[in-house]
């Protein structure tokens, strides 16, 4: 294997699939299905993920929500992904910790980064919720958080195409899809990957990125085999990060 331990960054809206709000089942039960694949190689794997499904602070601050109340509650849509994809891991036996970062005992584990990195040394899947626990900060900049405390040897951050682009391909027949970016070109050319925070985080720490399409079947699987997938953003010198555990 390339990378051992993985921080996966999944958005909210990956979780409602083809509906427009919500948890689509059958897309969860695929990402499970993957993330089961990449547990089985042996791999240590840390989830992060969204809340853009259910609801967005930061748009819910442009309506008239005072903006920490609405990142807050962008905070608990968190937990509800969070608790969703538990349950279909657990349907594929793959043991799994929700912790989050705002305190409910009841539902999931505070977060305690010992207790987080036990876990994955035990083969344990450990899915991190409510972002950072503060507001400002996005759920990409906690990805970028857990991924330093957890000493992970790459971000995986799944998206809904194939790479990083220099416009929307969606939009933009024309759009050029990058292989490999330094950070200091995602900052230069301000590419939607990661907001300015989160990347500045991993260049100071030298944790590569890997921005890959979730829908691809055993993208994570071959990422993790070394194969080149998606768009690698890493130093301008080349080198990864290296094992810091």
């Amino acid at each position: 294997m390339k990378y051992k331990r993985i921080l996966l960054k999944i958005s909210g809206e990956a979780m409602m699939g083809d509906q427009g709000y919500g948890v689509d089942p059958a897309t969860v039960d695929f990402i499970a299905k993957e993330i089961k694949e990449a547990v089985s190689m042996g791999s240590e794997l840390a989830i992060v993920i969204g809340g853009g499904n259910i609801f967005r602070g930061v748009e819910a601050s442009v309506k008239g929500i005072e903006r920490a109340s609405a990142d807050y509650m962008g905070m608990l849509a968190t937990v509800i992904n969070a608790l969703a994809l538990q349950n279909y891991l657990e349907k594929y036996s793959i043991p799994t910790r929700v912790q989050s970062a705002i305190e409910m005992k009841e539902l999931a584990e505070p977060y305690i980064r010992r207790k987080a990195i036990r876990h994955l040394e035990k083969g344990r899947t450990v899915i991190f919720a409510a972002g950072t626990g503060n507001p400002y900060f996005t759920t990409d900049t906690a990805a970028s958080l857990r991924a330093m405390e957890i000493s992970a040897d790459v971000i995986l951050k799944a998206t809904k195409v194939d790479g990083v682009y220099s416009s929307d391909p969606f939009k933009d027949p024309s759009a050029k899809k990058y292989n490999t970016l330094s950070y200091i070109d995602v900052l230069k050319k301000g590419l939607s990957v990661m907001d300015s925070t989160a990347i500045s985080l991993c260049m100071d720490n030298n944790l590569p990125i890997v921005v890959f399409n979730l829908k691809g079947k055993g993208n994570i699987r071959k990422i993790i085999e070394g194969k080149k997938i998606g768009t690698l953003i890493r130093g301008d010198n080349g080198t990864r990060t290296k094992k810091r555990h």
